[in-house]
């Protein structure tokens, strides 16, 4: 019965006999007005950049993308190639009396490869996203017309990261195993952290290693939050919410729910993800909160893209 209540958009009542239509549920509005296209980066203010500046220490640079090429982890169909060129000079031609040269390159398939940041118009609801927006309006073959990456403000605020595979004690979680919020909130008050509005929470797992281990593994499940777990987190106001994960959600699914963290982070809340990204050396050197730095390529009409997130401490 549960299954079958939610797969439909339409359901019906009888009263007096006769058959009525009841409206499908009202799609989730912003908490910023019905012209809100940025979501959870309204938090963003300069008092908490300057704050963030202040958790700088030790003036330690921590890259957390990955390498972007044709290995990069991609979920099926997606993939990336990069071409070089020499334009101009082919058969060894140079260009100019000083005899110049030089590479171009070119690049072609999928924006969602690798580490990237899911915008607000990649996961919604019966062909409904962030704040109402509905494809038929805004989606066109060569791009949003709404809720592009292009549209995300540089997020520069504190980071925190909740080191799951140290609270359970194990080097690695398994594919499939959910992060409840009770033990997000556990293994942070062991970290000595708390998770504040205006942070993008980073969480380790230890998947990771599964990238150099075995890749085809790594892409066909994962550990992750479920619904709780992302609500739990969107409650606490994060600006993003990230994972050493290729997914957030926690993969194979208990139910018959599809990438629900994913519907309910962007679609209800307007809160960011960030995905697959390297959080190895932060979880080595127990580095639990840290300035967050992210300027994302701004791709006119693009619904998420590569990053490289920085973390410094």
């Amino acid at each position: 019965m549960r299954k079958m209540l939610r797969s439909l958009t339409l359901c019906a009542i009888v009263v007096n006999g006769a058959v009525c239509p009841v409206a499908a549920q009202p799609h989730p509005q912003s908490k910023w007005g019905k012209e809100d296209t940025i979501g959870s980066a309204n938090y963003l203010t300069a008092e908490l950049a300057l704050g963030a500046a202040e958790l700088v220490t030790t003036g330690k640079v921590y890259a957390l993308g990955l390498p972007v090429g044709g290995s990069s982890p991609a979920v099926a169909p997606r993939r990336m190639a990069i071409n070089i060129l020499m334009p101009g000079q082919y058969g060894g031609a140079t260009l100019g009396s000083n005899e110049a040269s030089y590479l171009d390159d070119m690049i072609s398939g999928w924006l969602g490869v690798g580490t990237q940041i899911d915008g607000l118009a990649h996961a919604g609801r019966r062909g409904v996203f962030y704040n109402g927006n509905k494809a038929s309006d805004f989606a066109t073959p060569t791009g949003v017309k709404k809720l592009g990456v292009e549209g995300i403000p540089p997020i520069v605020t504190r980071g925190v990261l909740i080191d799951i595979a140290k609270h359970r004690g194990v080097t690695r979680l398994e594919e499939g195993e959910v992060i409840s919020p009770e033990e997000l909130e556990a293994a942070a008050r062991e970290q000595g952290v708390s998770i504040r509005e205006g942070d993008v929470v980073i969480i380790h797992t230890g998947w990771i290693s599964m990238l150099d281990e075995d890749p085809d593994r790594f892409l066909a499940g994962e550990p992750g939050i479920d619904r709780k777990g992302a609500e739990y987190l969107a409650g606490k106001n994060v600006v993003a919410v990230g994972a050493d994960t290729w997914g957030i959600d926690a993969v194979p699914f208990k139910d018959d729910t599809v990438f629900d963290a994913h519907v309910t982070l962007l679609y209800e809340n307007g809160t960011y993800l960030l995905e697959s990204l390297d959080t190895r050396e932060l979880a080595s050197d127990e580095v639990y909160e840290f300035m967050f730095v992210l300027g994302q390529p701004r791709f006119e009409g693009a619904v998420q893209t590569v990053v490289n997130p920085v973390a410094i401490k």
